[in-house]
């Protein structure tokens, strides 16, 4: 079966925690940039570290 959104990624719960972490009014944007690097590096999940470089990239 396939899934319903196949250009979704799965976040880990501690990736989830390190979102947490970011001011609810730019949460949303911060999740969409790093959903866009995940899937620039061809990721199905995002990870702290993935987070984490995210975070490092974007000056955040």
């Amino acid at each position: 079966m396939e899934p319903i959104y196949p250009d979704m990624l799965v976040w880990t719960p501690e990736a989830e925690a390190k979102l947490l972490n970011i001011p609810f009014f730019v949460r949303a944007q911060a999740r969409n940039r790093i959903e866009a690097l995940a899937r620039s590096e061809d990721l199905e999940e995002v990870t702290p570290e993935v987070v984490e470089q995210a975070r490092v990239e974007f000056g955040q």
